[in-house]
């Protein structure tokens, strides 16, 4: 067989063990072989020539000449004109990849924590992405530091003071990668200062509690009444600091009275807590002004957490933290260290985006769409399922709604899930930790972030049909089995 001269190529990554018995032209042609079976060297890829081979695995010419030749012979490789080497297109052997995870798709769709994406204000948001593209300082695009853009700072802290109610200075703000790297930021700082526990509204959002674990921290739920977080019970639970949804309450609805409210901020001075303020979506409010943010009263002991997830599109991933000023350089310093900050292009198009007015404008277009689809929902649970209980404030993009002793909140989603219905629920007793909550119900959580006006009613006409017959047959969670993964979680951020 004639000599095989091949041009230059990418170098290659192949294991050569000098101290096994394996002669090494053999050890080439296997990891060759390998490369080839395995995807790595891809159909068509130029090789590289011999000599750079050779001295690329440390052999002679020779070696990786016969190697070539070898599986030249086999089939794995082949000549071209001008004396290259490529690999053969009929010998790439293809894996059989894993195929990555779907989302959960149902014809009829309660799941709560979703906002409505068909209403992303796409024209909008590729108008202040060109405007960035074609304007922003070369500069925006390096390594920055880890609060974020300096635009999007400036935007937020004038947006929150004005819709919110907060004292935000654009220093004392961190961009984070959502809700979720926000909260784990936190709680990472507060477990390197030696704190050891920390409290969480029972119940809540269970990702939250398993952000927060993951740092050390132990968390210690505690419950929420008609009034919202039961502030009396955080002296006892000798925590180092709270997360609070006081606005909205999720899931149960609830706004954290102005009695507790004052408690809350009266613990924190005097034990000198942290609070971190959850406003996950404080802006849809439909039956009078939303509450005012609680880092306004309290700028130096409350943390403002909010994120783009409900008002815009959780896909954005972006979130921001409004804190005191040493803890906000710390905060910035600990996202440096671990992603060198969000990405730029994003963080200025949703700079313009607010400074623009069309983030007002798209809350503006939203509410009356999320309040009309709760009032469809309250009538048509009110029509199709009246001994269900919903409580909460007018707000938000979910409801949630007691239910009776006899019905079990997991088999009610496993058989909705099988009926392709995706709702939400509520176990009875406590979400979060192990200490119960006497007399809770269990519960279903609505959401109409998603689902129309029209396809509500059809739905919850299906559920009372999936929930009777559960009744008549008295099967539980445990016969029905597990609804598919991701089918109902009560939020994420």
């Amino acid at each position: 067989m004639p000599r095989i001269r091949t041009s230059s190529a990418p170098e290659l990554l192949l294991a050569i063990d000098r101290a096994s018995a394996e002669p090494l032209h053999r050890q080439l042609e296997r990891a060759l072989r390998d490369a080839v079976r395995s995807g790595r060297l891809a159909p068509g890829a130029t090789l590289p020539s011999t000599r750079a081979l050779a001295a690329e695995s440390g052999v002679s010419r020779g070696i990786a000449v016969e190697a070539y030749e070898q599986l030249v012979a086999e089939g794995y490789l082949e000549t071209r004109a001008g004396g290259t080497t490529r690999v053969a297109r009929a010998a790439a052997f293809r894996p059989v990849l894993p195929r990555p995870t779907q989302p959960v798709q149902y014809e009829i769709d309660f799941r709560p924590g979703r906002p409505d994406l068909e209403a992303f204000p796409r024209e909008a948001w590729l108008r202040s992405l060109r405007r960035t593209l074609t304007s922003a300082p070369a500069a925006r695009l390096g390594y920055l530091d880890g609060r974020g853009i300096p635009e999007l700072r400036v935007e937020l802290a004038t947006y929150l003071n004005r819709v919110r109610g907060t004292v935000a200075d654009p220093d004392d703000i961190v961009v984070s990668t959502g809700f979720a790297q926000g909260i784990w930021l936190i709680a990472t700082i507060l477990r390197s200062d030696g704190a050891r526990r920390f409290a969480l509204e029972d119940p809540s959002l269970g990702d939250s509690a398993h952000i927060i674990g993951t740092t050390g921290l132990q968390v210690v739920p505690i419950p929420v009444d008609e009034g919202g977080l039961r502030v009396d019970l955080l002296d006892e639970a000798g925590v180092a600091g709270v997360l609070v949804t006081p606005a909205h309450q999720y899931p149960t609805g609830r706004v954290l009275s102005p009695e507790r409210r004052a408690a809350l901020l009266t613990w924190a001075d005097r034990r000198g807590g942290l609070i971190v303020e959850d406003d996950y979506d404080a802006e849809y409010r439909y039956d009078r002004e939303p509450i005012g943010a609680l880092q306004g009263l309290r700028p130096d002991r409350v943390i403002y957490a909010g994120s783009a997830s409900k008002v815009l599109a959780p896909g954005l991933r972006l979130g921001w933290l409004v804190a005191p000023s040493e803890l906000a350089t710390r905060l910035a310093a600990t996202k440096k260290s671990i992603d060198q900050g969000s990405p730029a292009i994003d963080q200025l198009a949703f700079a313009d985006f607010i400074a623009r007015g069309e983030l007002d404008r798209h809350l503006r277009r939203m509410r009356p769409i999320y309040r009309r689809r709760r009032d469809v929902l309250l009538a048509a649970l009110a029509r199709h399922l009246p001994e269900l209980r919903p409580v909460g404030a007018a707000a938000g993009l979910h409801i949630l709604a007691w239910l009776p002793p006899d019905l079990d909140p997991e088999a009610i989603v496993g058989a909705a899930a099988a009926a392709g219905i995706g709702i939400g629920s509520l176990a009875p007793g406590a979400a979060v930790g192990t200490t119960a909550m006497p007399g809770t119900p269990g519960g279903l959580v609505f959401g109409y972030g998603i689902i129309r006006e029209r396809g509500i009613d059809d739905g919850l006409t299906r559920l009372a049909a999936v929930m009777a017959e559960l009744r008549e047959s008295h099967v539980g969670p445990e016969k029905i089995g597990a609804a598919p993964e991701g089918a109902a979680p009560l939020l994420s951020r």
